[in-house]
C-alpha cells in the first residue's frame, strides 16, 4: 500500500486530492497547522477514528514553518508521494500579510524539500504552483512563458516553484510543479470570489441578503473543476521522470460572465444586486490569465472534463442546497438578521 503526505489536506484541493488518494487504495497522511477551532469540515466524509483497523486516512499537526517537526514527520512516515497544498493562498490577503505569506507560501516549499532530504526518504513530490506567477505576461501561458508575478503571493509561488526545480537538478529528486489555473467548487473558500458570488446568489434568493459588493469585474480567468485539477497532480507523480506541467482548460471568462451566469441560473438579476466596491480591488492587477495545456494533455492525457457553464452552476446549485438545509434547521428561529447570519458553509 502506497503512502502519500498531503499538505493543506484541509482546504479545497488536499481534500479532493485525500478522496482521491483513498479511491487509489493508498495511506493519506494529512498535515494541518494548529487552530482552537475545527478546520476539518471538508473531510468528514473520509474521516474514520484512528483506532479503526482498517482506518486509512490519518492526520498530524505540522506546520510549513516548522521544518524539524515536518523532517520527523517524513521520517517517521515514509512515504512514497509527498503533495505540498499548503499556503496562505489569498492573492489579495497576500498584500496585508506579505511576510507571512513570503514565509509559508515561499520558505515553506524550501523547508519541506530540505526534511525530505535530510531525512532520506526517497518520495515523489508535487509542488502546487499557480498561474499568479505569470502575471500580465500575455495570454496564452504555457511552460515557457516569462513569469511577471503581480503580488506578493505571485512572488512567494514563483520562489516555490524555482526551489522546486533547483532541488530536482541539484539532488536528483522526483520534484514536479503542477501551474494549476483557478479552479473552483462548492468546497472553495467564501472569501474567493466565484464561491462569494454564488454564496450571494443562495442568500439573495432566500431573502438573507440583499447586496454583494465586488472589484474589478473585467479581470478574465481560466476557471475549472478542482476534482478534474487532482488528477493531474497525481498523473504528475506517476511519471517516470519530474516535470513542470501547466494545468488549464484553455477557456477565459470574466468576473462578470460568472457573475452574470450564477444569477441568471438562480433566476435572478444581477445589476439589482451588485455594487462595486474599490476596496477590493488589488494594488497590482492581474487582467488576463489562460492556460496553454497541450503539454498535459500529449504527456499526461489529462483533459477537464467539467466546462464553465457547468462549473457555475455546480457551485451555485450547492450555494442553494446549503441556504435551504440551514433554512429549514431553523437558523431563522435564533433570532439572527438578514444581512448578518453566522453560518459557515459545510
Amino acid at each position: 500500500m502506497k503512502k502519500a503526505v498531503i499538505t493543506g489536506c484541509t482546504g479545497q484541493d488536499g481534500s479532493y486530492l485525500v478522496e482521491f488518494l483513498l479511491d487509489e487504495g493508498y495511506e493519506v497522511h494529512g498535515f494541518r497547522r494548529r487552530s482552537s477551532s475545527f478546520s476539518t469540515d471538508r473531510l468528514v466524509n473520509v474521516y474514520r477514528d484512528q483506532h479503526d483497523s482498517d482506518a486509512r486516512f490519518f492526520l498530524h499537526y505540522a506546520d510549513l514553518s516548522d521544518g524539524g517537526a515536518l523532517a520527523n514527520l517524513i521520517h517517521d512516515i515514509q512515504p512514497e508521494e509527498v503533495y505540498n497544498l499548503g499556503a496562505q493562498s489569498h492573492v489579495k490577503v497576500s498584500f496585508e500579510g506579505p511576510e507571512y505569506t513570503a514565509d509559508i507560501v515561499a520558505v515553506g516549499v524550501l523547508k519541506l524539500l530540505e526534511a525530505i532530504r535530510r531525512s532520506g526518504v526517497r518520495c515523489r513530490f508535487y509542488q502546487a504552483s499557480s498561474s499568479e506567477m505569470f502575471g500580465n505576461t500575455p495570454p496564452p501561458q504555457s511552460e515557457g512563458t516569462i513569469f511577471h508575478p503581480r503580488s506578493p503571493y505571485a512572488c512567494a509561488k514563483l520562489f516555490g516553484h524555482n526551489i522546486t526545480i533547483n532541488y530536482r537538478e541539484s539532488y536528483g529528486m522526483h520534484a514536479s510543479s503542477g501551474i494549476l489555473f483557478n479552479h473552483e467548487s462548492p468546497r472553495r473558500g467564501e472569501t474567493f470570489v466565484t464561491r462569494k458570488i454564488t454564496r450571494a446568489v443562495a442568500r439573495i434568493k432566500y431573502g438573507l441578503q440583499s447586496k454583494l459588493y465586488l472589484g474589478n469585474l473585467d479581470a478574465k480567468r481560466d476557471w475549472g473543476y478542482a476534482p478534474d485539477y487532482i488528477r493531474a497532480m497525481w498523473l504528475m507523480l506517476q511519471q517516470d521522470q519530474p516535470d513542470d506541467y501547466v494545468v488549464g482548460t484553455g477557456e477565459a471568462h470574466s468576473v462578470r460572465e460568472f457573475l452574470e451566469l450564477a444569477f441568471e441560473h438562480a433566476d435572478l438579476d444581477w445589476r439589482e444586486h451588485v455594487e462595486i466596491d474599490p476596496r477590493f480591488f488589488r494594488p497590482a492587477e492581474v487582467d488576463f490569465l489562460l492556460a496553454d495545456a497541450e503539454k498535459a494533455r500529449k504527456v499526461l492525457g489529462w483533459e477537464p472534463t467539467v466546462t464553465f457553464r457547468e462549473l457555475v452552476q455546480i457551485m451555485t446549485d450547492a450555494g442553494i442546497d446549503d441556504v435551504k438545509r440551514r433554512i429549514n434547521g431553523g437558523i431563522e428561529a435564533l433570532g439572527y438578521t438578514k444581512t448578518a447570519v453566522p453560518w459557515r458553509a459545510g
